[in-house]
């Protein structure tokens, strides 16, 4: 989705500094928090792709997703989608108003990549909210192949797009994470 080219990089690390593993926590605990997010990322596009197929009925994949660490009570497959889509949506959030301003703080030199981070995050909104659109439209229209290739081409859009997002971000921050902490 994005031109690695076009994306800014942060300063060196210094390579002769090693981070303690107390130092470390922050950016672990990020990580973690992605991997959650590529995790359900997953299995919603294997229940999509299972809806999609007329392998699975919406009704029928709820105990597949009362399994994930994203659930509602009252499961549809768009509630899950909302569901996921508001996680994704407050990490984000959070990221913006609180982690990226303290980084910035810390080191000046990383506002290019924050500024990058925080445009992608608004883009990421955007395939979101497009994912949620399709799948309304996919259960008005009752599945036509229209409906479902629209709905395919907006979750692979979000995937690629969030996925890069994430090694990205990951690439720029763990380091200047363990340095400087997340100031929480």
């Amino acid at each position: 989705m994005w031109d690695e080219s076009t994306r800014p990089a942060g300063p060196p690390a210094d390579p002769e500094r090693r981070y303690p593993r107390h130092e470390q926590e922050p950016a672990r605990n990020l990580v973690a928090a992605h991997d959650q997010l590529r995790a359900d990322l997953d299995r919603l596009r294997e229940v999509v792709r299972e809806v999609l197929a007329d392998v699975l009925a919406p009704g029928d994949a709820r105990a597949e997703i009362q399994r994930l660490s994203l659930r509602q009570n009252s499961w549809t497959l768009g509630a899950y989608c909302a569901s996921y889509c508001r996680i994704t949506t407050l990490h984000h959030t959070r990221e913006d108003e609180d982690l990226f301003p303290y980084l910035r703080r810390s080191d000046p030199r990383l506002g290019e990549v924050l500024d990058r981070l925080t445009e992608e995050h608004h883009v990421i909104q955007v395939l979101i909210e497009r994912v949620d659109r399709e799948l309304v439209a996919f259960v008005r229209e009752e599945g036509g192949e229209q409906e479902r290739q629209a709905l395919r081409a907006a979750m692979d859009l979000l995937t690629d797009a969030l996925l890069s997002h994430l090694a990205y971000e990951e690439r720029e921050l763990i380091e200047p994470m363990a340095r400087f902490g997340t100031g929480w």
